[in-house]
């Protein structure tokens, strides 16, 4: 077989392995360890309660909701959706959700002594002041009934005492004392009608 001049080999000949580094095996990357993230611990009545699937699927959605604003890395919505569908209590899926913003998170029904707790007195309104009643006028009662028993002259003196004093003591009977006044007038004019008719008749 020639040899070239320039050192190769002829046509078609088989060429020596071209002597290279060994061959050094690479180690697989072990996967990038998903960082812990230290959730502040959120303290609910009744944390220990049993959560139900509702109450996970509503966690989740907060989840949500925060990954899709840019609250949570793709890393930690899914770490926590994990932990999320495989929470047992109201208290574990709280911790999922206590550094996030409120949306439709999990709460246990009120108790009966929650539900019943007063109203702060700042929120009920003003007492409303009621005026206390009026005492009613004596003169006006004297005019009723004096014109109730006929007696005309007296219900009427009594009745206009009774119009003079309500004004000044702010007291309650005017009412009654018009009717009395009313009433021993028509009672006096009787009175004096049968008079003259006995003075008539009897001249």
């Amino acid at each position: 077989m020639a040899v070239q001049p320039w050192g190769e080999q002829e046509f078609g000949a088989a060429r020596p392995p071209v002597p290279g580094p060994p061959a050094m095996p690479y180690p697989a990357m072990p996967p990038a360890p998903v960082p812990q993230v230290a959730m502040p611990q959120a303290a609910m009545p009744q944390s220990a309660m049993r959560a139900a699937t509702a109450d996970r699927e509503r966690t989740v959605d907060v989840l949500k909701a925060a990954f899709a604003e840019g609250r949570l890395s793709a890393a930690e919505y899914g770490e926590r959706f994990e932990a999320a569908s495989g929470a047992q209590t109201y208290g574990q899926l709280a911790r999922l959700v206590a550094d996030l913003p409120a949306g439709p998170m999990v709460a246990p029904q009120m108790t009966a002594p929650q539900m019943m707790m007063p109203v702060p007195a700042t929120f009920l309104p003003p007492p409303v002041m009621m005026p206390p009643p009026r005492p009613t006028n004596g003169a006006a009662v004297a005019s009723l009934v004096l014109s109730l028993l006929g007696m005309g002259l007296p219900a009427v003196v009594a009745g206009h005492i009774a119009k003079n004093q309500i004004p000044r003591r702010n007291e309650d009977g005017d009412g009654m004392a018009t009717f009395g006044l009313v009433l021993g007038y028509v009672e006096c004019f009787f009175w004096t009608l049968l008079m003259f008719a006995v003075v008539a008749t009897g001249g």
